[in-house]
């Protein structure tokens, strides 16, 4: 059927992203079934199994090609930094030796590796991470993602005696929850976190690879600035356009690389140890440490900033969590990447305590190695510096699917590129910003030192707020001694802060360029998230309720067209709101409605005989259904002509079943993959009579393929499940209602959508306005739209234009 599009003008949005309604304190209830059917597949499960060895390696190995190469290249430019005015001390090189192998085995080994990778949510890492699983616990989050689980958890705790740890974190939660600021603050910190770990993704591929580059120097006197820049720029583009053959297939093709590096810069340093100065090995005592700030006071205190740059990466590491496993990364980082770097530190060294002349240390590392493995060496290192750019592109991509998840950004393509590990993320609209940010900032500023001085604010700002996320989980979520927590926290807090203010102590020589692209990240990640909050409210309070569904279906003055209706909505609990505003303004709806919702669930594949999830709306003879399509992070919408043919397939069968096994509770079956028309059951149960009794209910693990075969007698496997006893007026009713659907099918299908329009109130303050009117707006405008991810055909899109004022 042909059919005009319509618009109204309503002061309601549509919801944007996964709205969940606050749970209760102990019955974890929903407005009904549908929600938790639709985020709980009846086969299948997320991959984080239990890992066998050999998927531990396979993973460890990629660990080295996508998370270590950033790492194991500061070899070449922390001393150079460190001691760019010159070694005014034999014993300050074992003084920096010393604070350089302390801070990576402090802030890396222990911190990253061995503690925050156990504080991920669902497998992911990273600050917003941290934050999520905190809101899984206490309701800070502007829209709550506790998990019904979670909740469940929570209150069977209530019943048991309380204990210290119990008590700390009922005191956290509550003061958490009462206080707005300490919200607000949360939320701002997190963000203000991921936006700077996104800067770093825009700054890491420029000055890795523009330093490698630099290296061609060494033998190329004569290279111009403008040459190398334009060298690094053309490599820059060639490592974005790789980025969408995957994670797996660049880790594999990587990894090799790194590991060669890894152990020719092992070997080097062993053999400069032994050749310069064994005594070395005395860094390893801590009181070099404190000599070395006796000696150099402020000098030594502004020197952290470069010191730093030892363990640059290590967020990102924790970030890329959802890459790979916890053993993998702690099994591939404490046996490959820390002995080969530290290795590598303590030969550098060993070399400049006997050659402390200033022509010696800015090129200590090239310097250092034997002059037959000169080439080799460069021709590594050039190659690892690129690839350590890998570890924060796949960091930007992991966040970027978080700040999804949680509706803090616009709304963008996210590919998964491995079937067996779902934190296998390609993101086109992501990975062409940064390739172009990149290449903009390497021609800006054409030199690495403005850059590093950058790097440091994000590397010790993110610090900061990572110690600070962590000790509120260990108080709320892991509820360990009190001891420990005061020692994690007075530890990594005191030794950060020092850090921190040594790289603010050179805040105009760089750190403020990270600072004004984090401030753009967050201008637009608060934007979105404030609007979408309003929206939230909004739709949580104005669920349509089934009485008012059934009657504004039972208006007089309703029309009911020929055809099917297809109602997007990410609404799953109900009726969307803007469904009673449409039939206000047009009092027509098809004879067929179907409300979708589409779910996307943390596993790889959702078999088509589980995708669809009916319920009916009463009155029955409305023919208005709910229906949640459910697909896994590898499954592919269809196009919608072939969705519409699937859909109306097991829609079919729901019609047939909710009759034919006759019960007040909605059906949690899935559907055969097989048209199946015939009516057919054991001969015993033939006659008329009522139906089933609750007991008889099936499972829900119980597919309705082994129901059908147990219909025809085929199998008995399923005696429990009996089909109610129906006469034959009651078999021709359901076969009718099948007859309507598919005659209303071929009358024509409609999508539609709603398309919002948010704007400020008129009273509203000059930066609401700023922010709502125009950035959301323009945002919105230039993000995915819902007609290109359903592939819907123009010529079947009807629109309805919904105003709403926050």
């Amino acid at each position: 059927m042909a059919m005009s599009s319509g618009r109204s003008n309503q002061e309601i949005v549509p919801f944007s992203g996964d709205l969940e309604v606050p749970v209760q304190p102990v019955d974890v209830q929903r407005q009904d079934s549908l929600y938790l059917d639709a985020t709980r597949p009846a086969h299948g499960g997320h991959h984080a199994g239990r890992d066998s060895w050999l998927r531990t390696l396979r993973l460890g190995f990629q660990c080295v090609g996508i998370l270590y190469a950033d790492l194991g290249t500061s070899p070449l430019y922390v001393y150079s930094n460190t001691f760019k005015y010159g070694i005014g001390h034999e014993d300050d090189v074992l003084g920096v030796l010393s604070l350089i192998i302390y801070s990576f085995l402090l802030f890396a080994l222990i911190k990253i590796i061995f503690i925050a990778l156990y504080a991920n949510d669902d497998g992911e890492g990273g600050t917003f991470a941290l934050y999520s699983l905190i809101s899984r616990y206490a309701r800070v989050a502007l829209i709550p993602n506790q998990q019904a689980e979670d909740e469940l958890v929570s209150s069977s705790s209530r019943h048991r005696k309380p204990s210290a740890p119990f008590r700390r974190a009922q005191w956290m939660k509550n003061l958490l929850e009462a206080s707005k600021p300490a919200k607000l603050t949360l939320f701002f910190l997190t963000i203000f976190a991921t936006a700077l770990a996104i800067s770093d993704s825009i700054l890491t591929p420029s000055i890795s690879v523009l330093s490698a580059v630099n290296g061609l120097k060494l033998r190329s006197p004569n290279l111009t600035t403008d040459q190398v820049v334009w060298i690094t720029v053309g490599i820059l583009v060639a490592f974005f356009a790789v980025q969408h053959l995957g994670t797996v297939k660049i880790g594999y093709t990587f990894a090799p690389i790194v590991v060669i590096w890894l152990l020719l810069i092992s070997g080097i340093g062993i053999y400069d140890l032994i050749k310069y100065d064994v005594g070395t090995l005395k860094a390893f005592n801590p009181k070099y440490i404190i000599d070395y700030f006796r000696r150099n006071k402020k000098k030594g205190w502004v020197s952290l900033g470069e010191i730093l740059l030892c363990f640059t990466g290590t967020e990102a590491l924790y970030a890329d969590l959802g890459y790979f496993s916890i053993k993998s990364i702690q099994l591939s980082f404490s046996f490959g990447l820390l002995p080969s770097v530290l290795l590598s530190y303590i030969g550098q060294a060993a070399y400049l305590r006997k050659h402390m002349d200033m022509q010696y240390v800015p090129n200590a590392f090239f310097n250092s190695i034997p002059s037959t493995l000169f080439w080799p060496t460069f021709v590594l290192a050039l190659t690892t510096s690129v690839i350590g750019s890998q570890a924060m592109v796949s960091c930007a991509f992991a966040t970027m699917s978080h700040l999804q998840t949680l509706s803090c950004f616009p709304r963008v393509k996210i590919l998964h590129t491995s079937s067996r590990y779902s934190g296998h993320l390609y993101i086109p609209e992501v990975n062409f910003f940064l390739c172009v940010a990149s290449v903009i900032v390497t021609i800006s500023f054409r030199t690495t030192g403005f850059i590093a001085k950058a790097h440091e604010i994000c590397v010790a700002l993110v610090m900061v707020i990572t110690t600070l996320l962590m000790t509120i989980v260990m108080l709320l979520v892991w509820k360990v001694n009190i001891l420990w927590i005061a020692l994690f926290f007075a530890v990594f807090m005191s030794t950060e802060t020092i850090y921190l203010s040594a790289v603010l102590y050179k805040f105009t020589q760089g750190p403020y360029f990270p600072l004004a692209m984090s401030a753009v990240l967050m201008v637009i990640m608060m934007v979105w998230h404030y609007v979408h909050v309003k929206r939230y409210k909004y739709e949580l309070q104005h669920t349509v309720s089934p009485d008012e569904v059934k009657t504004l279906l039972e208006r007089h003055d309703l029309k009911r067209v020929p055809g099917l209706g297809l109602f997007y909505t990410e609404l799953v609990q109900g009726i969307p709101p803007i469904f009673p505003h449409l039939i206000e303004k047009i009092p027509t709806v098809h004879s067929v409605i179907v409300f979708i919702s589409v779910k996307h669930l943390p596993i790889p594949h959702v078999d088509v005989s589980e995708r669809f999830l009916f319920r009916q709306v009463e009155p029955k003879e409305s023919m208005v259904f709910r229906c949640v399509a459910r697909y896994g992070y590898r499954d592919t919408l269809e196009a919608a002509n072939d969705f519409v043919a699937t859909l109306v397939e097991y829609l079919q069968y729901y019609v047939r079943d909710l009759s034919l096994y006759c019960t007040a509770e909605p059906l949690r079956t899935s559907y055969p993959s097989i048209r199946i028309d015939s009516f057919s059951w054991d001969k015993k149960h033939s006659g008329h009579g009522s139906g089933i009794h609750a007991e008889e209910m099936l499972t829900p693990i119980q597919s309705f393929s082994e129901l059908t075969m147990h219909q025809v007698g085929m199998s008995s496997r399923l005696g429990i499940f009996q089909p109610a006893k129906m006469n034959l007026e009651e078999m021709l009713r359901i076969e009718e209602d099948q007859k309507v659907i598919q005659r209303e099918v071929d009358n024509g299908v409609v999508y539609i959508l709603g398309e919002t329009e948010v704007v400020a109130k008129p009273h509203s303050n000059l930066i609401k306005k700023i922010a709502v009117n125009y950035i959301f707006n323009f945002l919105r405008k230039n993000s995915r739209k819902g007609e290109k991810m359903f592939s819907i055909p123009r010529g079947k899109l009807l629109k309805v234009c919904i105003a709403y004022e926050i």
